[in-house]
């Protein structure tokens, strides 16, 4: 079966998933984090947009077993802007984590872009 993105990621910010009263606004955040993504060469090049809980994380990265690491990202740019750490070490080292998958990700690609 494959994992919805809006799903997996409320699943990871804790509200119950059959919840959808802040889905609007974890939708956007979802989008942006994708947005970055797809500049990083991660995802469809045409870009990828995730309207409600039909898109999944197949679709978005396709049978890619080494960007795996997407998910995390994602869920941590989400939280980041949606539910925010209050402590500003726990805000920064989630900054700094993004930046490694970032370049992680990137890289990733660019080995996979060039190996084919």
């Amino acid at each position: 079966m494959e994992e919805s993105i809006l799903v997996s990621i409320k699943d990871m910010l804790g509200p119950d998933s059959s919840d959808d009263v802040f889905d609007s606004e974890i939708l956007i955040h979802i989008n942006m984090a994708l947005s970055v993504l797809t500049q990083l060469g991660v995802g469809p090049s045409e870009g990828f947009v995730v309207t409600d809980a039909d898109a999944t994380w197949n679709q978005f990265l396709g049978n890619a077993k080494d960007i795996e690491m997407a998910k995390s990202f994602v869920f941590m740019k989400v939280k980041m802007v949606f539910d925010p750490p209050t402590s500003s070490f726990t805000l920064s080292a989630m900054e700094k984590a993004c930046d490694e998958l970032g370049w992680r990700l990137s890289v990733a690609t660019d080995t996979t872009a060039s190996s084919n």
